[in-house]
């Protein structure tokens, strides 16, 4: 009878020392579970708990559930949530060097994305390091395109549109053209659109898909402006506190799930816009005049963005043009 009440105990004690060796951490995102974005994120806490043998476990809040997509860097600072998937330009008012893929026709394509994110990571990571926190990956959005539920040939034609602002940047397009920005967050776009909130935006294939913005939406134009980043960054604190085995487990699978990202949103890119099609989108080669007026939006705005960010943010630029 002693004997069962020790074995009793003893595994009494190897499950409580268990539990206590195990490490729970919330995850918050801002995007819909079946975005690639976030099903990228949830391989990647997959891949860390069977990694870490169930010592780290990261539950992924998707759809802005947990906290609302504005509110999640400061979350993570705060120690709210240990780790979080951001849009990095959301933050440019905070310090121009987080906006810099933000900045239309600087880099429009994949390879030109992920050069100008080698050119800028350490940059962001040494700015995000002094906020008490650290990136693990970024994943580049598809290219982003013109929404709009009337057609377009022009800047001029956007001129008083209530215009669906996410970000400094798409604030500072809709400045720049005539529109009238109006906040709205990915997972309020599509109830916005119902209420003629907004009439017009720019945003990548992805989020029209995902959004459903073909239901009230005829019209996207392919203007391949820029491709913004979405990062994971976690509370360098909760990093620290981990042993070096887990920190290992969780860089490794990090390093993993950018690769991985990166692959999928290009592929996803034709996708979308075929399923958008599909739904009964026009998909418009933007017209000359059009293209032509976007490049002007984005000539202003790199200026004013070296402006903003001097030195380092020239630095940054001049290691991005470096052959």
């Amino acid at each position: 009878m002693r004997l069962n009440k020790l074995a009793v105990a003893l595994s009494f004690i190897g499950l409580s020392a268990a539990a206590q060796s195990q490490t729970k951490w919330d995850m918050p995102t801002a995007y819909p579970a079946n975005n690639f974005h976030t099903e990228n994120v949830q391989q990647f806490a997959a891949d860390v708990d069977k990694a870490t043998g169930g010592k780290l476990k990261i539950t992924v809040h998707a759809n802005a559930s947990l906290f609302k997509a504005p509110e999640i860097k400061r979350a993570v600072q705060g120690g709210q949530a240990q780790i979080g998937e951001i849009l990095l330009a959301n933050f440019e008012n905070e310090n121009p060097l987080y906006g810099v893929d933000g900045i239309p026709f600087l880099a429009t394509s994949y390879e030109e994305s992920m050069k100008l994110y080698k050119a800028s990571k350490k940059a962001q990571n040494d700015l995000l390091g002094k906020q008490g926190m650290m990136m693990l990956y970024a994943v580049a959005w598809p290219p982003q395109g013109i929404y709009s539920k009337k057609p377009i040939e022009s800047a001029a034609d956007m001129r008083g549109l209530k215009w669906r602002a996410y970000s400094p940047s798409t604030s500072k397009i809709a400045e720049l053209v005539g529109a009238q920005p109006v906040t709205v967050q990915a997972s309020e776009l599509s109830q916005a659109l119902a209420t003629g909130v907004v009439e017009s935006f720019m945003t990548s294939g992805s989020t029209g898909y995902d959004s459903k913005v073909y239901e009230q939406v005829k019209n996207f134009y392919d203007t391949q402006a820029w491709l913004p980043k979405n990062a994971v960054v976690v509370n360098k604190k909760a990093f620290d506190a981990l042993d070096q085995p887990t920190r290992d487990a969780l860089l490794k699978a990090a390093e993993t799930a950018e690769a991985r990202g990166w692959k999928v949103s290009a592929e996803k890119n034709e996708w979308y816009l075929n399923a958008l099609k599909e739904k009964g989108m026009t998909i418009h080669k933007p017209s000359a005049k059009l293209q032509a007026d976007m490049k002007q939006v984005g000539q202003v705005m790199q200026a004013d963005w070296l402006k903003k960010a001097g030195p380092e943010g020239q630095a940054v630029m001049d290691a991005y043009r470096k052959n």
